[in-house]
């Protein structure tokens, strides 16, 4: 019983360590949120989790090829998310925030606790805290004349 709890229980970890970033985006962004991001944690996290299973610990080379795969795909999904257009560039907090969530995963799967604590606070920190720190330097920018804005992030 103990086999099939211990998978679950991560998985479950990595989508709830994802919901203050996707509740964020989902207020915020409206280009990905709420289902995106515990999926791409989740998905992380299962990955890896099968890839133990199946190669174990011993083979630190297959591990590494399959965090690569892990990394390659999440940046392609992290890449949906930025949008260009009108001289303006947008999506890339998000599209950050996928990698760091999609890392934060991965590190459920690999028990490494702290590290996708930090991960999971400080994505919502960023996006929550920043946020109003951000807004607060494009309006000084915006009062000087500066309008010509590159990104969202």
């Amino acid at each position: 019983m103990i086999e099939f709890l211990e998978p679950l229980m991560k998985m479950l970890a990595a989508f709830v360590l994802a919901m203050p970033a996707a509740i964020n985006r989902e207020r915020y962004s409206q280009i990905m949120g709420l289902r995106t991001f515990p999926l791409v944690s989740l998905g992380a996290c299962a990955y890896v989790v099968v890839a133990m299973n199946v190669i174990g610990t011993e083979h630190p080379d297959a591990t590494a090829r399959i965090m690569q795969g892990i990394l390659t795909g999440i940046g392609f999904i992290g890449g949906g998310a930025i949008l260009k257009g009108d001289n303006r560039v947008r999506g890339t907090a998000t599209a950050a925030t996928i990698w760091a969530l999609g890392a934060m995963g991965a590190a459920v799967a690999f028990e490494q606790w702290l590290v996708a604590g930090v991960l999971s606070v400080v994505a919502w920190l960023a996006l929550s805290v920043l946020f109003q720190v951000k807004e607060e330097v494009d309006h000084d920018y915006d009062r000087e004349g500066d309008v010509d804005r590159q990104d969202d992030g």
